[in-house]
C-alpha cells in the first residue's frame, strides 16, 4: 500500500476505530443510552426514523446552501474590494474582523423579529457565520501579489485592474476553495443553532425535540447526519479544487 492509499483510508480507519471503542466503553461500562448512546443506539435510531430523519435534513441542507451562496457572493466582493485597495483593507478589515467575533448565535432571536419563525433566520445565520473566511482569504490573496510581478506586468502594459482580473483572482483560487471548506462546515453550524431556536422544522428542532423526550440516540443520529452532510461538501470542494487548481499542489503530488 502506497502513501497515497495509505492517506485515502487513514480517515475511515481512524473513524472505524473511534466507533469499535465508543461502543466497548458503552456496553463495558453499562451507560446508560438516556445519558451518552452507543453507536449500535445511534444506528437502530437512525434507521427506524430514516423518513423523519431525511426531511429535516433536506431542510436542512438546502437552507445552508441558501446562506451558504448568499456568503459566496458576498464574501467573494468584499474580499476583491479590501485586497483590491489598500485603503479598503485599513478601513474594512479591522471592521469585518471585529464583526465576526461577535457570536452569531445573538442575531437570532434579533432575525426572529425582523424575519420570523422560518427559513429567513437560518439562512442569514448560516451566511453571517460562513462568509467571513471567505472574504478573508480572497483579501489574502489580492493583498499578498508579490508587487515585483505587478510591477513587471505594468511595465508590459498592463493596468491595475488587469492585474488583479487576469493574475491576481486566478492566484487567489487556492486561498479561495481552502475558504469553502472551512465556510460550509460554519454554515452548518449556522443553520443548526438557528434551527434550535427559531423553526419548527431542520434538524437542530430534531434535536430540541429530542432532548426533549430523551430519545438521545436520535439526537446523535441527527448530529451524525449533519457531519455526514458537511463531510460530503467538503470532499466536493477538495475534489473541485485538485482539479482546476492543481498547478498550485503540483509540488506536494506524487
Amino acid at each position: 500500500m502506497n502513501n497515497q492509499q495509505v492517506e485515502r483510508w487513514a480517515p475511515w480507519l481512524l473513524l472505524l476505530a473511534v466507533i469499535v471503542l465508543w461502543q466497548i466503553v458503552c456496553s463495558a461500562f453499562a451507560i446508560s443510552e438516556f445519558i451518552f448512546p452507543s453507536p449500535w443506539r445511534i444506528w437502530t435510531q437512525l434507521v427506524e426514523y430514516k423518513t423523519l430523519i431525511a426531511g429535516h435534513a433536506w431542510r436542512t441542507f438546502w437552507v445552508t446552501m441558501a446562506g451558504f451562496g448568499l456568503a459566496i457572493v458576498v464574501g467573494v466582493l468584499l474580499g476583491f474590494l479590501v485586497g483590491s485597495s489598500r485603503l479598503a483593507y485599513a478601513a474594512l478589515y479591522p471592521l469585518m474582523t471585529a464583526f465576526n467575533a461577535l457570536p452569531k448565535a445573538a442575531f437570532v432571536p434579533i432575525l426572529v423579529v425582523w424575519f420570523g419563525i422560518g427559513a429567513g433566520p437560518a439562512i442569514l445565520t448560516a451566511f453571517l457565520i460562513s462568509f467571513f473566511p471567505i472574504m478573508v482569504n480572497i483579501a489574502t490573496g489580492l493583498a499578498t501579489l508579490e508587487p515585483e510581478l505587478e510591477d513587471v506586468l505594468r511595465v508590459l502594459g498592463a493596468r491595475r485592474w488587469d492585474v488583479l482580473v487576469k493574475v491576481g483572482l486566478p492566484r487567489s483560487m487556492p486561498y479561495f476553495y481552502g475558504s469553502l471548506k472551512v465556510a460550509i462546515t460554519l454554515a452548518f453550524v449556522g443553520t443548526t443553532v438557528s434551527e434550535m431556536t427559531a423553526a419548527n422544522e431542520g434538524i437542530g428542532y430534531l434535536l430540541i425535540s429530542a432532548g426533549s423526550s430523551m430519545q438521545m440516540g436520535l439526537a446523535f443520529a441527527g448530529l451524525m447526519v449533519v457531519g455526514a452532510m458537511a463531510m460530503v461538501m467538503y470532499e466536493l470542494f477538495s475534489f473541485i479544487e485538485k482539479h482546476t487548481t492543481g498547478w498550485a499542489h503540483r509540488g506536494s503530488q506524487g
